[in-house]
């Protein structure tokens, strides 16, 4: 699946998906530059993962739903939604090192179209299928999310002119929010906080807000040094506690959207979905999914035996299929079949030289590990082979896919690695200056690369001109490994 560029503009994108654009742009360890601000996210470097052992049966009862007083639904998760699952398979895939187990869920709901292929759901002919060229036109807006670690806030800062245009409180403070999600139509946007715990969803546009306090107007940031207290921004939809007994590293942080169902009659994907996984005591981790809009929790997947060096699923991305993706830290990574019914739970660990630190999936469904002490890798789900590129050994955090390339950002030395996705070679190790500690990578609606520094600022990336990468300066402290931008469900839509 390709996205055809001409200058700035892309052609072929679905209305509700990223409308078709042109526009103008302006030590080898986990601590990153001495004398900087880092996060304790990972005290250990190096850790050979082990075999994923089989699961186990699990069931869990209904969760609580509820509402508070001024109107944005809020969700405290102390139990899961009804899900049980069982182990059916373990196979071992070509590499020795490698195991496979699939787990199959009690109930499911499947993600796909509306009605049978080629008929709408009125039995009208169908005027338009996914990827057709219906609904193109000129983007409009298009944001990039970033957490600040510190502040306990997330920025919303306009990709096309570079000006941060608001800042939301993403929770009752000291929340530590660290993974952003952004929906395929960039309406909306999920903040993880690992501190507390919980999750948050934001409307990008004031037409999604809602008028809690009824006076007739939306009440909400306008400016980065326009933060409201929390629960008091309009724009906040959604709140969600999860329920785990505290500690910095049980908190959700892998996460990603579904575009959701293509609605033939509409000619637009409805109804998305938000898959994020966390851990509570036990070792078991915990990948959720929610109706994106409502903050409705649907399902709850718990998988036993969970390797990732102690944190919760670590990344989080979607392929073609619209099957989410989690990396481990350092561990194991899965997929979540959800093109199956009952939905099955697929897990490998890789080889102990390939380290998951940052995860994103490619446009062909194959997922890209950036290991902090080791080569950026990948793997090929069909053959169950890893390939390394030759000549990356760093510290490397945040990764991103785009059509033709890989970007990874680089610690020890500081810089943005590019990639030949189809060749799997190293193009260039790209200088910033300054260059403080690369954290996070996401590309945007018109295919600009963003990487956030955790010091205070991002840059945005011509892939045309790299040379010509403009900094945009954004208060706060940035740890984020996310899709901040929603470019990469993007990626993997059909074009």
């Amino acid at each position: 699946m390709q996205k055809t560029r001409i200058g700035k503009c892309w052609l072929a994108l679905p209305l509700a998906v990223g409308l078709s654009a042109c526009g103008d742009s302006g030590s080898a360890n986990s601590t990153g530059t001495a004398g900087m601000t880092q996060s304790t996210d990972d005290p250990t470097v190096g850790t050979t993962a082990s075999t994923v052992p089989t699961t186990t049966a699990t069931a869990t009862d209904p969760d609580t739903q509820g509402s508070d007083s001024i109107g944005e639904t809020t969700t405290t998760s102390t139990t899961s939604p009804t899900t049980t699952i069982s182990p059916t398979s373990t196979s071992t895939g070509p590499d020795p090192s490698t195991t496979t187990t699939t787990t199959t869920t009690a109930t499911t709901t499947t993600e796909g179209t509306t009605g049978t292929t080629g008929t709408s759901t009125t039995g009208n002919p169908v005027m338009c299928e996914p990827g057709d060229g219906m609904g193109m036109g000129p983007i409009e807006k298009s944001f990039i999310w970033i957490p600040s670690q510190d502040l306990s806030d997330v920025a919303k800062v306009n990709t096309q002119t570079l000006v941060e245009v608001a800042r939301y409180r993403t929770g009752p403070g000291g929340n530590s929010p660290s993974r952003t999600a952004v929906s395929a139509d960039g309406r909306f946007v999920v903040v993880n906080n690992r501190e507390t715990g919980n999750s948050s969803m934001f409307a990008a546009n004031v037409e999604d807000c809602v008028d809690k306090n009824g006076n007739g107007m939306i009440d909400t940031s306008q400016n980065k040094n326009d933060v409201r207290p929390w629960m008091v921004d309009e724009c906040l939809r959604w709140h969600i506690q999860w329920p785990f007994a505290g500690g910095f590293s049980n908190g959700p942080r892998g996460v990603t959207w579904t575009p959701g169902t293509w609605d033939y009659d509409l000619c637009k994907y409805v109804n998305p979905k938000v898959w994020l996984g966390y851990n509570a005591p036990g070792g078991v981790a915990h990948f959720v999914r929610i109706d994106g809009e409502t903050g409705t929790i649907e399902e709850t997947i718990n998988v036993p035996n969970w390797n990732g060096q102690g944190y919760a699923p670590y990344g989080g991305a979607l392929d073609p299929e619209f099957r989410p993706w989690f990396g481990g830290l350092r561990g194991e990574f899965l997929r979540i079949n959800t093109d199956q019914n009952p939905i099955t739970v697929t897990r490998w660990t890789a080889p102990f030289n390939i380290q998951s630190y940052g995860f994103t999936v490619d446009g062909d469904g194959n997922p890209w590990f950036a290991g902090c002490s080791g080569p950026v890798s990948t793997f090929d789900p069909d053959t169950e082979q890893y390939t390394s590129v030759p000549g990356t050994n760093a510290c490397y955090r945040g990764i991103t896919a785009d059509k033709d390339h890989v970007w990874v950002a680089s610690n020890s030395p500081c810089a943005l690695a590019q990639i030949d996705r189809a060749t799997k070679t190293l193009v260039a190790n790209h200088n910033t200056n300054p260059c403080s500690t690369a954290i996070g990578l996401s590309v945007d609606a018109e295919d600009f690369v963003w990487l956030v520094d955790q010091e205070g600022w991002a840059w945005k990336i011509d892939p045309d001109n790299v040379a010509g990468m403009q900094q945009v300066m954004v208060p706060g402290s940035h740890y984020v490994y996310s899709d901040m931008t929603g470019g990469q469900l993007l990626s993997i839509l059909p074009m």
